[in-house]
C-alpha cells in the first residue's frame, strides 16, 4: 500500500440530483446554457408562507431507483441522496463485484443540515392529531441528519469508515475533504457527498429566522449576488454524490478519472458576520491552494459562494482579491447556484460537480439571472465562456459562520 502522501484522491464517479436535471447528463446540460429554474414554490403546506420562490426538484421519482423497504424508512433528502449514490456508482462502474472480498475498503461520508423535515412534520401530525401508536418506528431515524450515510452504507453493503460532517453549508465541502483524509489513511473508495430536501412546511418555517433568506416573489430578481439588486438568496432541494478513489486503485480496476480534490482548508468566522468572512474565507483559500501546492495564477475559474447579501458578497469579492492579487480580477467567476438556489449542503457539492464537467467541456458555465455586476470580478454572465481550464477553485459559506474551500485538478497530475 502506498504511503499517506502518495495516495491521491480522485473523482471517478458523480451522480446529481437537482432542481434543473434529475441526472448528471441533464443537469450540466441546463447549467451549461444557463437555464434558470427559480419559480413559485409549490410544495403543499408552504402556499401562505413568506418564502416565495425556491429551487424545486421535480420528475423525480424515488421509486425509480430505490427499493420500497428503504423507501418507507427514509425522508426525501435521503431519497436523494441514495439516488444520486447510485448514479454515481454507475458512472464509476463501482459494482458489487469489485469490493465483494473487501467491503471494508469502501466508505460513506455525507454532510446535511436540514434534516428530514417532512418526515418528522408527517409523523408529529400523527402524534398530536391521532395518537402515538399512530406514529411510525422509523420516526426515531429518518429525520436524523445521519440517515444518508447510514442508508447508503447498509443499501450498498460498505463496512469502511463512514461519517457525517455538520458544518453548515460549507459541510458540503468539508465531507469531500473528510473523504479525501479517509484515502489517505487507507480507504480505497469513499461514496461522499450531501442531499438536501429543505421545502417541507416546518423547514421552511426554521428557515424564515435566516435574516439572509429572499422573500421576493419574482423568480427573476430573487436571488441575484454581485448586483446592486442583490436581496439574499433562495433555497433549494436537491444534491449530488461522488464516487472518490485513491489514485492508483481506480487505475488498478481501470476506473474513469474525471478529476482530483487537491486541497481543501475550513475556517468559522461566525453566525453572519460576513464582514469577518473575508478574513476567514482568504484563510480558507490560501490554506487550499497551498494544500494542493498550487499558486494563485494557476486558477482557471472560481465557482463562487455568491450568497447574494451585499455584505457577504463584498466580502467574498475581497477575500478572492486577498488571495488572488491581480488574477482575481482577471479569473473566470461563476455562480450557477444563481439558477437552481442553494441547496444548503448540496449546493457546494453540486458546485464541484459542475467544475468537474466544466473542466471536462472547456466551458465556463454562466451566472443565471445575474447582469450587472458591481464588483471587481469577471462574473460570466449571459452565456457560457469557452476556456481551457485546468484548475479550479470552489468556495463555500454557511450562514452560521462556516467558510470553506477546494482546489480540483482535472484529472491526476503525473507522479513526481
Amino acid at each position: 500500500m502506498s504511503s499517506p502522501k502518495e495516495r491521491r484522491s480522485v473523482v471517478t464517479g458523480m451522480g446529481v440530483i437537482a432542481p434543473n436535471g434529475v441526472s448528471t447528463d441533464a443537469f450540466w446540460k441546463a447549467t451549461k446554457e444557463g437555464i434558470s429554474v427559480l419559480d413559485r414554490v409549490t410544495r403543499e403546506g408552504c402556499e401562505h408562507l413568506p418564502l416565495k420562490v425556491a429551487g424545486e426538484v421535480r420528475g423525480f421519482d424515488p421509486a425509480d431507483l430505490i427499493e420500497e423497504r428503504y423507501l418507507v424508512q427514509t425522508d426525501r433528502f435521503t431519497h436523494f441522496a441514495m439516488a444520486a449514490a447510485n448514479l454515481a456508482l454507475d458512472d464509476a462502474r463501482l459494482g458489487r463485484a469489485d469490493y465483494a472480498d473487501s467491503p471494508f475498503a469502501v466508505g460513506v461520508v455525507t454532510a446535511a443540515g436540514s434534516g428530514g423535515g417532512e418526515f418528522g412534520q408527517r409523523e408529529l401530525q400523527r402524534l398530536w392529531g391521532q395518537g402515538s401508536k399512530y406514529v411510525g418506528p422509523y420516526q426515531s431515524i429518518a429525520w436524523f441528519y445521519a440517515a444518508s450515510t447510514g442508508q447508503i452504507s447498509i443499501r450498498g453493503g460498505f463496512k469502511g469508515p463512514c461519517g457525517v460532517v455538520a458544518s453548515d453549508e460549507a459541510g458540503g465541502l468539508d465531507a469531500l475533504a473528510h473523504a479525501c483524509r479517509t484515502v489517505r489513511r487507507g480507504t480505497d473508495a469513499v461514496v461522499v457527498g450531501a442531499a438536501e430536501a429543505p421545502l417541507a412546511p416546518y423547514s421552511v418555517v426554521c428557515q424564515l429566522g435566516y435574516d439572509d433568506l429572499s422573500t421576493l416573489d419574482d423568480p427573476v430578481r430573487a436571488y441575484r449576488p454581485f448586483t446592486d439588486g442583490a436581496c439574499g438568496f433562495v433555497p433549494a432541494e436537491g444534491g449530488a454524490m461522488l464516487v472518490v478513489e485513491e489514485a492508483t486503485a481506480a487505475e488498478g480496476r481501470g476506473a474513469p478519472v474525471r478529476a482530483e480534490l487537491s486541497g481543501h482548508t475550513a475556517t468559522f468566522t461566525g453566525a453572519s458576520r460576513w464582514e469577518e468572512s473575508r478574513a476567514g474565507l482568504a484563510h480558507a483559500i490560501r490554506g487550499a491552494l497551498e494544500d494542493a501546492r498550487c499558486a494563485p495564477d494557476e486558477i482557471d475559474v472560481v465557482f463562487a459562494d455568491a450568497l447574494g447579501v451585499p455584505s457577504a458578497d463584498r466580502a467574498e469579492a475581497l477575500a478572492l482579491a486577498d488571495t488572488l492579487g491581480r488574477q482575481a480580477t482577471q479569473v473566470p467567476v461563476t455562480a450557477p447556484k444563481t439558477g437552481t438556489g442553494r441547496a444548503y449542503c448540496g449546493a457546494p457539492v453540486l458546485d464541484i460537480a459542475a467544475a468537474v464537467l466544466a473542466m471536462e467541456h472547456g466551458v465556463v458555465p454562466p451566472t443565471p439571472n445575474v447582469v450587472d455586476v458591481c464588483h471587481d470580478l469577471d462574473v460570466v454572465t449571459g452565456r457560457a465562456r469557452p476556456a481551457e481550464l485546468r484548475t479550479a477553485l470552489v468556495l463555500s459559506r454557511g450562514l452560521m459562520g462556516s467558510n470553506a474551500a477546494m482546489v480540483l485538478r482535472q484529472g491526476p497530475p503525473s507522479p513526481s
